[in-house]
Order: structure tokens, then sequence, then C-alpha cells
């Protein structure tokens, strides 16, 4: 099983390595790509040294499935060429989310999905990702009309650049910016840029890429998506309208029996999930679930998860682990 990692050297690729070795992927062969500044570098993968070779080469060693997590403009240009060499690709960026073509793939949700005729499939965004993953299964019982979604996301979302910024001004260190403004002892209320509606590139992806994961265009979605100063995991505020009503038990039984979900929720003891105990952990943890009193059927709850692992490293690795396990690599 030769597997290739594009942009093996960044945050999230270097993530990749990580969960691949834990996971136990049964990787033969690693190829690790970078940009051709990198090429000839060396990254470590289960103690062992593998030198850093171009998209070029790894096309041409054949491996089974190429991993990309480098941008979406490397992942126009070479998705394409890996895919036509007949090489699987799992893409992390936002290159191929939207295209109706393509597969937009949680592995809890819509795995089920995928066909060996599938050879660019895309990663959703790590803030979608975690979102769908506790409202599915409440979607299947109690029919989701519309979510209301506040995120609180971590620097480590927006690369190392973001990661030196807020670790700079922890120091007083005077350095490169990622945001036009602090982020230590701050809030930012933009993530990506702002489009004609007023809304950002992030909040849009998270109401067009819900939809198309849940495999239903009637879920109504509205986001306010918000960086802060934090390492290690996104959070989420969720206010979710069901067509039906729920039973506020039967709701934590029902989260708490799903894949990837971990229910964290007893106020009388001040447990509720944090970005702290999420870092460096694969599951989506779910608390402070309460009715919303102001409105029929309505639900509000609070999701937190690590967005280098579940948003974006892990889940593209399950996608791998299906795709073996079904005999589609």
């Amino acid at each position: 099983m030769k597997v290739a990692v594009v942009g093996a050297t960044g945050l999230v690729g270097t993530k990749m390595l990580e969960v691949l070795a834990e996971r136990n992927f049964p990787v033969t062969e690693l190829l690790p790509v970078a940009s051709e500044k990198s090429i000839g570098k060396e990254v470590t993968f289960k103690g062992k040294k593998y030198k850093v070779v171009s998209a070029r080469d790894a096309i041409a060693a054949k491996p089974q499935v190429a991993i990309f997590s480098a941008g979406g403009g490397t992942s126009l240009e070479w998705a394409p060429k890996f895919a036509e060499a007949g090489i699987t690709v799992i893409d992390n960026s936002s290159a191929w989310r939207m295209d109706p073509a393509k597969k937009l793939v949680v592995p809890e949700i819509n795995a089920d999905a995928l066909t060996a005729q599938d050879k660019i499939i895309a990663n959703p965004n790590c803030s979608t990702i975690q979102m769908v993953v506790a409202l599915n299964p409440l979607h299947k019982k109690y029919k989701i009309k519309r979510v209301v979604v506040s995120t609180y996301q971590s620097v480590t979302g927006a690369g190392v650049k973001a990661v030196n910024q807020l670790m700079n001004e922890r120091k007083g260190i005077q350095g490169d910016m990622a945001y036009k403004y602090p982020i230590d002892l701050n809030v930012i209320p933009q993530i990506d840029v702002f489009l004609e509606n007023g809304y950002t590139k992030e909040e849009m992806k998270m109401v067009n890429e819900t939809k198309k994961i849940m495999r239903d265009d009637s879920i109504r979605v509205t986001a306010t998506t918000v960086r802060i100063p934090v390492m290690g995991g996104h959070s989420e505020s969720v206010n979710v309208e069901f067509e039906n009503d729920f039973d506020l038990e039967e709701v934590k039984i029902l989260l708490s029996t799903s894949p990837g979900v971990v229910l964290v929720d007893d106020p009388a003891n001040q447990q509720y999930p944090m970005p702290k105990d999420a870092h460096e952990k694969d599951d989506v943890f779910v608390g402070r679930l309460r009715r919303d009193e102001t409105q029929a059927n309505t639900l509000n709850m609070w999701i937190v998860s690590d967005n280098l692992r579940k948003g974006a490293a892990t889940n593209a690795i399950q996608i791998a682990e299906y795709l073996l396990g079904k005999g589609l690599l």
C-alpha cells in the first residue's frame, strides 16, 4: 500500500502522518509531497525518515491513494493528474467540495455513497464536520428544519503563521501577522474573505456543505464563524429546530450511542466539552443540551472537536480506511 501525502510538511499534513501511524493504516511505502522548495527535505514516519518528493515523482510511483492538504490551488492543478493515473485522491481543501460530480464525505454519515469510480473525494470543512457528526443522528430521528450556529475556532485552523502570531503576542514579540488584528486577548469575527451577501466564505461553507453531506437541501443553516485565541479545537454553539418534538433524555441516548460522538453533559458538576479536553482526540464532544424555551421543537447544544484531527486529518484517513475495507483502493 503506497500512500502519498501531498502537503506533508504543513500543519495538517504533519497531523496526517501522525494519524496514519497511530491508526496503523497499512502503509508499505510513504511518498511525502510538498512544494518545490521542500523537495529533498525529510519527514519522519513511524521512526523512519522519508525524503520529500515532487508531485510528478509521486504520480510516477503509482500510489493507491493520495491524501491532499496543500491548498485549493494545488488540489485543482494536481488532483486531476493523480486521478488520471488511477490514484484515488482524498482532498482536504475546498477545491472540490461543492463540485456536483464529487462526493463530500464524513464516514459516519455518507461513506456508503463511495464507489470505485470516485477518484477525487472531498474532505469537508473542519467546522462542518464536527457539527454534522453531532446533528446527523438527531436529523434521522426528528428531521432538522433549521440550524443557527456560531463557531469559536482555534488559531490552528489558520495554519502555522497564525499559531506563531498568537505565541509571539503572548511573549510580547513582534512577528509576522496572520491576521489584520492581534488575536491574543481578542476575538476576530471573520474567518476567510467576505462575500457579496455579507457572510464569509467559511460561513457559507457550513451552509452549503451541511446540505450536501446530509443529503437534504431542505435544511436551512445560518452561521457566524469566529476566531479565538485557543489552540487545539473548534467549539460551536448550535441551535437546531426540528420538525418533530424530542425527548431530552432520548437525545442524550441517541448522541451517546452514535459513532464518533462523546456526550459530556453534566451541568450539576460543571462537566461540558472544552477545546483543551478535545485536543489530540478524534471524537466529537457534545454537551450543554437544553431546550430552547422560546421556540417549539428546538434544542441548544455545544459541540467541540480537534480541528486538525476529526476536522481534517482523521476524517481523511477514515475515508481511506473505508475505501480499503470495501476493496475500493
